[in-house]
């Protein structure tokens, strides 16, 4: 008589076989059954019964064939008796494959039994192994992902407007997220300090220098020289009292008024005069003083020391005043309310960008077959790379979590969701077996009398 798997495999006493209550996590790591888990085990004893109730069938069948043979029915009885004994015998074979599997039948000490428990952590290796190997090499990754198509579809979705306006509002959402988290004055502070860090690592009297003999050559600084020269006309023009003033105070005590009033009007107008002269001819002898100074100024910059070093201290000291520090501060406060504002509005001009970026790459995507190579080589690139880099940590994963599993519970885990297939081997056993024994006694009746 054949009892199922629970009835007759007793506890050996295995350290791995203790096990809290199924059902509830345990502490030696044993995990719950889910309503699943639960209905799969009811089928599973449903299918045990049914082998067992097959199995008692063929031994009632094998005792009235064996005492019908001896009663003398017929040479009927004959086959069916060895039928029947073979189904059981194939029955009993399987029985104890497929227990072996999951405990020791009958709790015997045979080896190679209790499979699953004893051979957990090793199976749980194999697995990570096999997954490793089969599912995260560098090669069949590349491979899938190649025939999926990534960018062509890519294209195609991103082309979609619903798509690419969902695709705007949720990175419109992560940057407003981002620049909530980010506190101003931490963003100040690196900002402030990457511009200083930057500043005083790179000397900028030379590149001032070079920029400058590019303007002066050609003739950018001249508008700023034109300018000059009309304000500096216009406001003789409208201080000329201030400057004879000027001059008259600053002549000596012993001179007569109407000599100093003399003198500063002269003076006033010959400033005019040639404020008004720089003013209207190009040609000017001092614009081409102008010019001489600024090239020589530029030169100086990229070649002098003395010059150099004061631009260095000059920017030293400007980078070191608070007002400096205050302006960078400002500008990020301005600048993150600007971005902030423009991803909140629909219709402004930082999110109907992105939308017409958006749905210009998905149109591109979609038909350019070069750009969609690249992309798809970008996205093979990265996903080798971690599937390579973090393989061990990938699979350690599973043959982790395997070796934190109860083996107890871990066995009835398994055998409730392939329990139910491994009875049909047991169905099959009998049926097979009884064919072959039905099979052999036929062929030893017609061969041997």
């Amino acid at each position: 008589m054949e009892r199922t798997n629970a009835e007759m495999a007793p506890e050996t006493g295995a350290p791995e076989a203790a096990a809290g209550p199924v059902g509830r996590g345990a502490p030696g790591g044993g995990f719950g059954y889910s309503a699943a888990d639960q209905e799969k085990r009811r089928g599973v004893r449903r299918m045990k019964t049914l082998a067992t109730a097959l199995l008692l069938g063929v031994a009632v069948v094998y005792v009235l064939a064996t005492w019908a043979k001896s009663s003398g029915a017929g040479g009927w009885a004959g086959y069916v008796a060895a039928a029947a004994e073979a189904g059981m015998v194939g029955a009993l074979a399987d029985w104890f494959a497929v227990t072996a599997l999951f405990k020791r039948p009958l709790g015997l000490p045979i080896p190679h039994t209790a499979i699953i428990p004893t051979k957990k952590d090793q199976l749980g290796q194999s697995l990570g192994d096999f997954v490793g190997e089969n599912f995260l090499s560098g090669d069949v990754v590349r491979r899938r992902l190649r025939s999926v198509g990534i960018g062509r579809r890519l294209g195609g979705w991103l082309a979609d407007p619903r798509n690419a306006d969902r695709v705007t509002a949720e990175l419109s959402t992560a940057l407003r997220g981002a620049l909530t988290v980010l506190r101003d004055s931490d963003v100040q502070a690196v900002v402030g300090e990457a511009i200083t860090r930057r500043a005083d690592a790179q000397e900028v009297a030379p590149g001032i220098g070079s920029m400058l003999e590019r303007v002066v050559a050609e003739g950018g600084h001249r508008r700023v020289v034109d300018l000059v020269c009309a304000r500096a006309h216009d406001w003789l023009v409208a201080h000329g009292d201030s400057v004879m003033t000027a001059v008259s105070g600053g002549a000596p005590g012993w001179t007569p008024r109407f000599v100093d009033r003399k003198v500063g009007d002269r003076v006033y107008k010959e400033l005019l005069r040639f404020v008004t002269e720089m003013r209207d001819m190009p040609e000017h002898p001092a614009r081409g003083a102008v010019d001489r100074f600024l090239k020589d100024f530029a030169g100086d910059l990229q070649s002098d020391t003395e010059t150099r070093d004061k631009v260095e201290r000059l920017k030293s000291e400007v980078l070191g005043r608070g007002e400096v520090q205050d302006l960078i501060a400002s500008a990020w406060g301005s600048v993150r309310a600007m971005i902030v504002a423009a991803a909140e509005d629909e219709h402004s001009e930082l999110r109907l960008r992105v939308r017409a970026a958006l749905l210009s790459l998905g149109q591109r995507l979609s038909h350019d077959e070069r750009l969609q190579g690249k992309v798809d080589g970008w996205l093979e690139g990265a996903a080798v790379y971690v599937v390579t880099t973090y393989q061990g940590e990938i699979t350690s994963l599973i043959t982790e979590t395997v070796a934190g599993w109860n083996a107890e519970d871990t066995s009835k885990k398994i055998e409730a969701h392939i329990g139910r297939d491994l009875q049909f081997i047991r169905i099959n056993g009998t049926v097979v077996g009884a064919l072959a024994g039905l099979c052999i006694y036929a062929v030893s009746q017609a061969f041997g009398g």
